[in-house]
């Protein structure tokens, strides 16, 4: 077997790929621009990518006989023409449900507990000159009580919802596919849980329904102090509709993902003028250490299944 990793950069240099080994030759590239994807694939019996696009006429010009993708989504893949192919597709799912979640609460505890400043306040000085033993300048807020809404109730968008209830917070959501009922939380319209949320988290995949989902129609309806969060996918969020929001009135955003990523220098989002009120992570979500070992382990096993099932 000859085994072709497009974009193993994205699994970071602390992720070892020696399992790979046992299964044939093994051909790793850090990146791959779409016009040298063809050449790199075309002798491939197995083709790894992240977010390398494999369409229509990669398929045609090569044997590829499975694309593992080291992600859950597939957008990247022609999916309608590799079954035309009989060509074997495999993601993994479920791999970074508890990196994402632990990286929204870190967002909203970013918000809550006003961390940055009062870490700045300490090293800039400001404690040791104090004449009291504490600082109470910026204020900061309990979870508890808070109304927490998530847009999204997929795996991720319930373990958040666990967790919230954990911290007191009192969990409504809404399901952007309309398949998704709870008996532990209240499912709301999306208009009502912009109203009434204190905290709204987004983790809801791409789609015709979630393209532009949060608008200039709707932003408006997050109530003064509210915080946004979104993990889901940039576009979910229309960038110039919350920028202008952001620098209207004192609501707080956080996203780990942008319409195009990397992010591009003329994004509004780096334009806002209040730069307190919005936190940038560059899509790590998914990407704790132990998150991307389970999708290593999850692509190796997927290679398995498929060679035994041949």
């Amino acid at each position: 077997m000859k085994i072709v990793f497009l974009d193993r950069k994205t699994l970071g240099d602390d992720i070892t790929l020696e399992k790979f080994n046992d299964f044939g030759t093994v051909i790793s590239y850090n990146s791959t621009k779409t016009e040298q994807t063809q050449e790199r694939v075309k002798d491939a019996d197995i083709v790894i990518t992240n977010k390398v696009v494999i369409d229509k006429k990669i398929i045609d010009n090569s044997n590829i006989k499975l694309i593992c993708v080291a992600a859950t989504g597939m957008n990247n893949i022609d999916l309608e023409y590799v079954k035309l192919k009989n060509i074997v597709v495999e993601n993994v799912a479920g791999y970074s449900t508890a990196s994402v979640a632990q990286l929204t609460f870190s967002f909203m505890l970013q918000f809550i507990n006003k961390i940055s400043y009062y870490d700045n306040y300490v090293k800039s000085g400001g404690w040791e000159n104090s004449d009291i033993f504490t600082h109470l300048d910026k204020p900061f807020y309990d979870l508890v009580d808070k109304k927490l809404g998530i847009i999204g109730f997929g795996t991720i968008g319930q373990k958040v919802a666990n967790i919230g209830l954990s911290f007191g917070c009192h969990v409504s959501y809404y399901s952007t596919s309309g398949k998704n009922n709870s008996a532990t939380y209240n499912q709301v319209e999306l208009e009502t849980l912009l109203k009434e949320s204190d905290i709204i988290s987004i983790h809801a995949p791409l789609n015709e329904k979630t393209m532009n989902l949060l608008n200039k129609s709707n932003l408006s309806l997050i109530k003064d102090k509210a915080i946004l969060l979104n993990l889901g996918r940039g576009d979910i969020v229309n960038e110039q509709d919350i920028l202008d929001e952001l620098d209207k009135r004192e609501i707080f955003f956080a996203t780990d993902v942008v319409s195009k990523e990397p992010i591009e220098k003329q994004s509004p989002l780096l334009k806002i003028k209040n730069k307190d009120r919005i936190l940038f992570t560059p899509h790590i979500g998914w990407a704790s250490k132990e998150a991307r070992i389970r999708l290593v382990d999850g692509i190796i096993n997927n290679i398995k299944d498929f060679i035994n099932g041949q």
